[in-house]
C-alpha cells in the first residue's frame, strides 16, 4: 500500500475498527476508498460532515452486522468490475457466495471474479468478504493468509456467515 501523504493525499478519517485501523477517503461527498492500515497508523477524527457520516455508518455496522449502508459511492471501475461489485451488493449480510457461483451467474471465470474483488476499493461497504472459495475462505484484498484473512474471518463471523467452520451460502 502506498503512503498517501507521500502522494500528496491524506485520509479524511482514520478510525479504529474491531480488527485494525481503516483509512477513509471521501472527496466530493462520496465515499471513494476504505483502506486497511497498519496498527500504528495515526488516528484522524473526521472533520467534514460527510466523513463523519461514513464513520457513523461503519460504527453502526460494527455494532450491528445487519446495518444497511446508505452512502453515495464514487467507484472507478471497468465495466466488468462494476458488474461484479453490483453483484456483491446483492449478497445480504449473513450469507456468502462462492467465486465460482458468482462467475457462473456473470458468465465469467472464478479468477476474474477474484481479481475484481481484489481491486474493490470499498471493502466492507461493497462486501467482497462475502465471496469465498469452494473450500475455505479464499483470499481477501490480495492476500491468502495473515492479517487480511483474519479480517475476512472476523467480518464473516460478525455477520454470522461462519458457523463452526462452515458457511451459510446464498445459492444453496
Amino acid at each position: 500500500m502506498a503512503n498517501l501523504e507521500e502522494q500528496g493525499q491524506s485520509y479524511d478519517a482514520v478510525i479504529e475498527a474491531p480488527f485494525g485501523r481503516l483509512g477513509i477517503i471521501c472527496p466530493n461527498d462520496a465515499l471513494e476508498s476504505v483502506d486497511f492500515l497498519p496498527a500504528d497508523y495515526p488516528l484522524r477524527a473526521p472533520q467534514q460532515p460527510f466523513a463523519r457520516r461514513v464513520v457513523a455508518e461503519l460504527n453502526a455496522y460494527f455494532a450491528d452486522p445487519q446495518h444497511p449502508f446508505d452512502l453515495p459511492l464514487q467507484r472507478h471501475a471497468t465495466p466488468f468490475q462494476e458488474r461484479v461489485w453490483r453483484a456483491l451488493l446483492e449478497i445480504p449480510p449473513g450469507f456468502a457466495r462462492t467465486y465460482g457461483s458468482l462467475a457462473e451467474e456473470l458468465g465469467s471465470s472464478a479468477r476474474a471474479v477474484g481479481r475484481a474483488c481484489r481491486s474493490n476499493p470499498l471493502p466492507i461497504i461493497v462486501p467482497c468478504h462475502r465471496v469465498v472459495a469452494k473450500v475455505g475462505l479464499g483470499g481477501f484484498s490480495g492476500a491468502d493468509r495473515g492479517k487480511m484473512l483474519t479480517t475476512k474471518q472476523w467480518l464473516l463471523t460478525h455477520e454470522g456467515v461462519v458457523r463452526q467452520h462452515s458457511f451459510l451460502f446464498l445459492d444453496e
